[in-house]
């Protein structure tokens, strides 16, 4: 396996950064969005039986232990739930549009690693093809053909290690940012019957 990246010569460093950093990314974004959900779970569960109770202390204190971005605009609700209904919706749109960073930390990074890795493999394609062609123009592929090889395998193995990071990456950003779409409809959603509840109209 060594040997057979070495033959794809000093482009194939960069697309193995790119790589390592695209595993890293998702692995990272996988778990987040799985202890996220548990974490709101739980989290809804306990917040409206204290709702129910108008709890509006164990309420804020349960947001405080949770530190998701629904349980942060859940706290920025709770803690403006005196004003009035047109200057709450517009604290609580603020908020959401505050914490979505939060739900796409790092996916920018993971769309820009599924382009560059396709470039760099092009640019390998590229450059190992301008070596055989020189090795030919030289008249060295019957002296030499390790040479040719040697270029032709340079061409070749950059193209598919580029598509090998460059296909999972834009899989999982695509799906990521599904993901993101989801959680903040469903937080609209939430949030919306949370701040119908504080207002005792449901």
């Amino acid at each position: 396996m060594f040997s057979l990246l070495k033959s794809g010569g000093i482009l194939i460093i960069p697309i193995i950064l790119c790589g390592l950093a695209a595993t890293y990314i998702i692995i990272e974004r996988c778990i987040y969005f799985s202890s996220m959900k548990k974490k709101n779970r739980a989290f809804l569960y306990s917040l409206n039986e204290a709702l129910a109770r108008k709890d509006y202390s164990l309420c804020e204190e349960l947001c405080s232990q949770t530190e998701t971005p629904f349980s942060k605009v859940v706290f920025t609700s709770l803690k403006m739930r005196n004003l009035d209904e047109k200057h709450l919706e517009e604290v609580v749109e603020a908020e959401l549009e505050s914490v979505i960073p939060e739900l796409e930390h790092f996916l920018t990074i993971l769309g820009t690693i599924a382009g560059i890795s396709t470039l760099l493999g092009l640019f390998g394609t590229v450059t190992g093809n301008i070596k055989a062609f020189g090795v030919l123009g030289e008249g060295a592929s019957m002296g030499n053909p390790a040479v040719l090889a040697g270029a032709i395998a340079e061409a070749l193995v950059t193209t598919a290690a580029g598509l090998f990071v460059a296909i999972p990456s834009t899989i999982f950003s695509n799906y990521f940012n599904r993901r993101v779409n989801k959680e903040i409809a469903a937080m609209e959603k939430e949030i919306t019957k949370i701040l119908l509840k504080i207002s005792g109209r449901i």
